[in-house]
């Protein structure tokens, strides 16, 4: 087995090579004046599993995984997997409009033609996307490592919220674990990153509330869910989200919010020192169900309990 480093979460990376115990593979990766990406793969992976950890953080994060796919392709690896914790434009899996792309299939294209065998993901925004690939895709759960972090609160009434009707599968499989009730936010979205909450179905009343959801972009959904449950009668708000976008204005959204705590993953980085770091943002870590799940597609070994 040999784990690639892509450079966009290091930090998630080395949690993953210390629980697997296998060292990163020395690699360089860096930019020529022009900001064109070189790869340079330092060791010899020949006849290789290899393993290339990337979340897709920016644009440039990546190109640089079909780079270092294509490094490793010529390199005569033995099979190459793509290991990507967010796997970004995938919001836009359909076409809303007339004349619009479809980014979420495109990059499924382009990651099988860089010469990748397999993707191991998480919480993917749309579980069809699994079908855009003509390989093999692992779509993992931050439920597990929720629910265990959500034991640990001192929460007596819980109530599980999805932000939309689409979400409200992902919040009744948090829920069952607590035997907890479940309510749904009605939204209207005139146009991305704004949306108007209408009313909540379920009854909030003296409970806990917590809101479970993929992505939090820029935060206006979850602020103002948690605004419309707060009015109806909720106890706290609590977000638990598997993807911290966190961009533009959402860490003074939050910090301005009716939530109390917001819990992202790390499958997305971002400086601790930066302003995002509010008193009310903390991270869990999913590195031990990339961990694990690496471990067993490299043994063939059964992946399927991981997402029970």
């Amino acid at each position: 087995m040999k784990l690639i480093c892509g450079k966009s979460n290091e930090e998630l990376s080395k949690k993953i090579s210390e629980y697997l115990d296998v060292k990163l593979v020395d690699m360089k990766l860096s930019k020529f004046s022009d900001g064109e990406i070189s790869c340079e793969i330092l060791e010899n992976v020949r006849g290789n599993d290899c393993y290339v950890i990337q979340t897709f953080d920016s644009s440039d994060s990546i190109m640089s995984l079909f780079i270092i796919g294509d490094a490793l392709k010529r390199a005569s690896c033995g099979r190459i997997t793509a290991v990507v914790p967010y796997y970004g434009y995938a919001r836009q899996d359909r076409k809303s409009r007339s004349r619009t792309p479809i980014t979420a299939k495109l990059l499924a294209d382009l990651i099988t033609a860089s010469g990748y065998n397999r993707v191991i993901t998480m919480d993917l925004h749309a579980g069809q996307i699994q079908g855009f690939f003509n390989l093999p895709v692992d779509d993992l759960f931050a439920r597990k490592t929720f629910i265990e972090d959500i034991k640990k609160q001192d929460l007596e009434d819980i109530c599980i919220v999805s932000p939309d009707a689409g979400g409200a599968p992902r919040a009744r499989s948090i829920a069952k674990p607590f035997n907890a009730s479940l309510a749904i936010i009605d939204k209207r979205r005139e146009k991305a990153n704004h949306s108007e909450v209408m009313h909540v179905i379920g009854d909030v009343t003296d409970k806990d509330c917590i809101i479970v959801d993929d992505i939090a972009d820029t935060c206006g959904t979850l602020t103002n869910a948690a605004s419309a449950l707060k009015k109806s009668g909720a106890k706290s708000v609590r977000a638990y989200i598997t993807h911290g976008v966190l961009s533009g204005p959402a860490a003074e959204r939050i910090l301005d919010s009716q939530i109390q705590e917001l819990v992202v993953t790390d499958t997305i980085y971002y400086d601790r020192t930066s302003k995002i770091n509010t008193q009310k943002i903390r991270t869990v870590t999913v590195s031990e169900v990339f961990a694990e799940a690496i471990r067993r597609v490299h043994n063939n070994e059964s992946v399927s309990n991981l997402f029970i």
